[in-house]
């Protein structure tokens, strides 16, 4: 094709996306941060103004930001700021997220201005280290669906008032001044159906209940660790306790610096636990291990990533944990011999997935005793097993020879090939031909390689 051709087909394009409704043209617009959606003013006398119709806003300062901020930067980004404001004409979404900007006069009025257009979507990110005193206003907003906040410091001691009729997901990631407040805010969330809370919003907490009828997902990322001695009352520090009737979805990422009480939760089925290295701790941390996942034995999913069963096996006797319900476990650790012990306190287990494959053990031998032990699970329950980042290890064959000839009720065998495997066609070849040699108990079990 010519050059000519290919320009001319070029603009057949562009005419014809021109061309499009409004309502489709706004639609993209709303995928475009908001300096990208206002430069579409240029192209041509209909988009002059067709960035104004769309209902999501998103300021970045790092989008205009030169690598040496300047007052002239400043000035030209609050202007570009007001001007969008004053001239948007619907705010579904609204997004600020600042590290240089810190005119908390202008921020609070820019957000009063989005309250005040009955955003549905709100998301705060800012990073200086004084408080910013959050509107009152936005406290009893009976429009927001969705709001995250993420602040090094909050001032909101003097909402007296909280409201959020409308509101779905909250995500937060900011200190809560006192217990009373951090109640007042959940209680005033409805019909609040998911809950993230990031890194030190318990700081400052003793007792928290978060009790909801209608929360259904709830995540804690609480990656601050304690500094005080072991023998300092603030070592306990503070008890998060979960009322939630129809929580189904739980996700704990920390060091257990608090303690997790799932005061009730009937309707739990599936959970994510992510305890890494505790770093000096782990007599209290195993301990709080086995506290959260004995209230965890009733879930049918679960994930656990990191040193989470060094964690757990740490704690000492953990035979009593049975996870009666429990039919998908995925591991997101490399599996050695210890890890194995799991799987005896999984009854019912049909489903199970190594994300990061087998340690490379020498000692995992056709002989090792470990094999002379089987799980219940994996005689009677188990259909599905996936193996990814599979490198053909003696213990990795030895863990399927087990699997493929005491597992009755296997159906698939899912193996997906390690990188440094994809190119070694003669491993690859040989790990297929070992495999396909062992006599399988079930004769309905597929090996799949991808």
């Amino acid at each position: 094709m010519s050059e000519h051709n290919e320009i001319e087909d070029i603009g057949d394009v562009v005419y014809d996306f021109s061309n499009l409704p409004d309502c489709i043209l706004h639609h993209i617009l709303s995928f475009m941060n908001t300096k990208e959606a206002v430069k579409t003013s240029i192209l041509s006398t209909r988009w002059k103004n067709l960035w104004t119709f769309s209902p999501n806003i998103d300021f970045d300062d790092k989008l205009c930001a030169t690598p040496r901020w300047r007052n002239t930067d400043l000035t030209s980004f609050v202007n570009f700021v007001e001007n969008v404001i004053q001239n948007v004409l619907k705010i579904k979404k609204f997004r600020l997220s600042f590290r240089v900007f810190n005119n908390t006069s202008q921020i609070h009025s820019w957000i009063s201005h989005a309250i005040m257009h009955n955003v549905q979507e709100l998301d705060l990110s800012f990073y200086a280290i004084y408080p910013y005193v959050i509107p009152h206003a936005m406290f009893y907003s009976t429009s927001l669906v969705t709001l995250k906040i993420k602040m090094m410091s909050i001032n909101i001691e003097h909402a007296s008032h909280v409201s959020f009729p409308c509101l779905k997901t909250l995500h937060l990631s900011v200190e809560f001044p006192n217990d009373d407040f951090t109640e007042k805010l959940f209680s005033g969330c409805p019909v609040l159906e998911e809950l993230v809370l990031f890194q030190c919003c318990f700081m400052n907490l003793k007792n928290v209940t978060i009790s909801s009828s209608t929360l259904k997902r709830l995540k804690i990322h609480d990656q601050v660790v304690r500094l005080c001695g072991f023998n300092d009352p603030r070592e306990r520090g503070c008890d998060i306790k979960i009322d939630a009737t129809n929580l189904t979805d739980f996700e704990y990422t920390g060091f257990l610096s608090n303690n997790i009480i799932l005061n009730n939760t009937p309707s739990l089925v599936k959970s994510f636990i992510n305890i890494p290295n505790p770093r000096g701790r782990l007599n209290i941390v195993a301990c709080r291990a086995i506290y959260l996942f004995k209230q965890l034995q009733c879930v049918m999913s679960l994930k656990l990533c990191d040193e989470t069963i060094e964690t757990l096996l740490f704690g000492g006797n953990i035979s009593f944990l049975v996870f009666r319900n429990l039919n998908n476990l995925e591991l997101t650790t490399e599996i050695g011999i210890k890890h194995m012990v799991l799987l005896s306190f999984c009854r019912v287990l049909q489903s199970i997935c190594f994300l990061e494959g087998f340690m490379h053990n020498k000692h995992l031998g056709v002989n090792n005793s470990i094999w002379s032990s089987i799980p219940t699970c994996i005689s009677n329950c188990l259909k599905t097993v996936t193996l990814k980042k599979f490198h053909g290890y003696n213990s990795e064959i030895c863990f399927l020879k087990c699997v493929l000839q005491n597992a009755c009720v296997l159906e698939r065998v899912n193996i997906v090939w390690s990188e440094s495997c994809l190119q070694d066609l003669n491993r690859k070849t040989k790990v297929k031909k070992d495999l396909g040699m062992i006599k399988k108990s079930s004769a309905a079990c597929v090996i799949n390689f991808s």
